[in-house]
């Protein structure tokens, strides 16, 4: 249920289980670790493109799956950890909506486009649980302390427009554009060399 492949140092990785709103399980979150870390180790790879198949990116954890601990696993933390720490150009091109601990892949990649009619919500409050713990910092240094709290603490519904607007997303694409759109924020760093990719993200 997740899709990976490497074109010429561009990896794409894919969420790929739409007749469930590719709705995480352990297994899943186990092979994204498992992907990234298979990006890591290639040493060619200069920019990655995190998409999802069919019109939600992902509902977050698997129902029958969080009821019985997966929406407090460590594996959420592990995955977004994996994704921050990778070296290259790394894209979430958001094919629909994105709620719940899937949030936290988003947050942990360099650059964020959407589709118009995405929507962005993370209902830890209403649920009980508390965010992934790198989640609350990093979508605050995006979108300020306070537009935080409106996602996590009143459980507000974001639509691509104001994502756009509040800088939680960098660009909207259309559908059938959007990744054609990841692949030209990645073309510089793909006729790069991946240690001059390296270096320029570590100095920002």
């Amino acid at each position: 249920m997740i899709r990976f492949v490497n074109q010429d140092g561009l990896a794409i990785v894919t969420l790929d289980r739409p007749g469930k709103a590719n709705s995480l399980t352990a297994g899943m979150l186990a092979d994204l670790v498992a992907a990234f870390d298979r990006i890591a180790a290639a040493g060619d790879v200069r920019a990655v493109v995190l998409t999802g198949a069919g019109k939600i990116f992902s509902a977050g954890a698997d129902l029958d799956e969080a009821r019985a601990g997966l929406a407090t696993s460590p594996e959420w933390e592990r995955v977004s950890g994996r994704i921050s720490a990778l070296p290259c150009l790394t894209i979430a091109a958001l094919n629909g909506t994105l709620a719940g601990g899937a949030f936290g892949m988003a947050l942990a990649c360099d650059l964020r486009i959407a589709v118009p009619d995405a929507r962005f919500f993370y209902p830890v409050m209403r649920l009980g649980f508390l965010p992934q713990p790198s989640d609350p910092l990093r979508l605050a240094r995006l979108v300020g302390p306070a537009r935080a709290k409106m996602i996590l603490m009143a459980g507000q519904r974001i639509g691509a427009p104001e994502a756009l607007a509040w800088g939680l997303i960098d660009r909207i694409a259309e559908p059938g554009a959007l990744m054609d759109a990841a692949r030209a924020l990645a073309a510089d760093a793909l006729g790069a060399a991946p240690g001059h990719v390296a270096a320029i993200k570590a100095m920002i």
